[in-house]
């Protein structure tokens, strides 16, 4: 039976105490956008809409002492944790950036992707889940700390959808942005199968032959979002689909395998690898986080781990 590790805490920390070096199979993350907004869970009586909400998370950085320590734990390089090209990229983002939100929010992210690479094995892949807000410089972030390293760049892909909100003054935007990295430029997990093949539209065929006629999916995926309505809503504000996880959870990893989602979020990542009969790490530190996920992974193995010195209640308990 696959198990999954929750932990509350910082995820920089949590990663280098606790996740030895090249240890995972899988890893995606769907972080923060540095989108300067306020994101609201929303909580549902039984089979009722409550319009009682909590603040879920805040999505706005800012510059400040934090800041300021970890670039210079990038710049410095003093243990030697991150490659060169990594420590002179972000010298040169923050001589154009300066101090601001976005250069805070690189910075954080610049700590973590270096994490990953740390942990994940050299047949693992990573997933990262961004927007168009920064979905430009944490490319070259991810290419100074992958491809540098014998990694390589896969896949952008584009993620549509067709609902959500509109504008009058700019083409609404109406998609996500998936970047793929794998470790190792030629040693990767891809195992696609007859069951992810993508339908045709085409009158006639039913059933297993219409899946036998599909074509393999491309780098444009198009599913809906979360439906308010649907039995996948937990409420939390940026859940995203099971169809979006399970495809990559399937194709780019195996039964047994250990996967890592350190935004956990809502736990989907979670949940969708527990279904999958594959083992996962789940960490994040926001509490209205945590809530959601013990209500979803009830009837799941979990095991809670405590790192943080400031302990609640949730801590080290079984989901019963």
């Amino acid at each position: 039976m696959s198990k999954q590790q929750l932990f509350y805490g910082d995820n920089l920390d949590i990663m280098r105490k606790h996740i030895p070096d090249e240890t995972v199979d899988l890893c995606y993350i769907d972080p923060p956008f540095n989108s300067k907004r306020n994101y609201n869970q929303i909580y549902n009586n039984i089979g009722k809409e409550d319009k009682a909400q909590t603040t879920a998370f805040v999505d706005t950085w800012e510059w400040n002492a934090r800041a300021e320590k970890e670039y210079d734990e990038i710049c410095r390089n003093e243990n030697g944790r991150f490659t060169s090209q990594t420590s002179d990229l972000i010298r040169g983002l923050y001589r154009i950036l300066g101090r601001g939100s976005l250069m805070s929010y690189l910075i954080s992210m610049t700590l973590r992707i270096n994490e990953i690479h740390r942990v994940l094995k050299s047949t693992g892949s990573f997933y990262l889940h961004c927007d168009s807000t920064a979905n430009h410089y944490l490319r070259i972030v991810l290419d100074a700390i992958f491809c540098k390293q014998g990694g390589h760049f896969l896949n952008e892909i584009v993620w549509c959808y067709n609902v959500g909100g509109k504008s009058k003054r700019y083409f609404a935007r109406k998609h996500d942005t998936i970047f793929w990295y794998a470790k190792n430029a030629k040693n990767y997990c891809f195992n696609l199968t007859e069951s992810d093949r993508i339908p045709y539209m085409a009158p006639g065929l039913v059933g297993e032959e219409k899946a036998k006629c599909g074509k393999t999916p491309t780098d444009v995926w198009w599913h809906t979002i979360v439906s308010p309505n649907g039995k996948e809503k937990t409420g939390y504000p940026t859940q995203k689909p099971r169809g979006i996880l399970d495809r990559i959870v399937k194709v780019h990893s195996e039964r047994g395998d250990l996967l890592l989602d350190f935004f956990a979020g809502s736990g989907t990542f979670g949940e969708s690898a527990y279904e999958n009969e594959r083992d996962c790490i789940l960490i994040d530190q926001n509490i209205e986080s945590l809530n959601v996920m013990r209500k979803r992974f009830n009837k799941y193995q979990v095991i809670w781990c405590d790192d943080v010195s400031d302990k609640t209640n949730i801590i080290n308990k079984n989901f019963s």
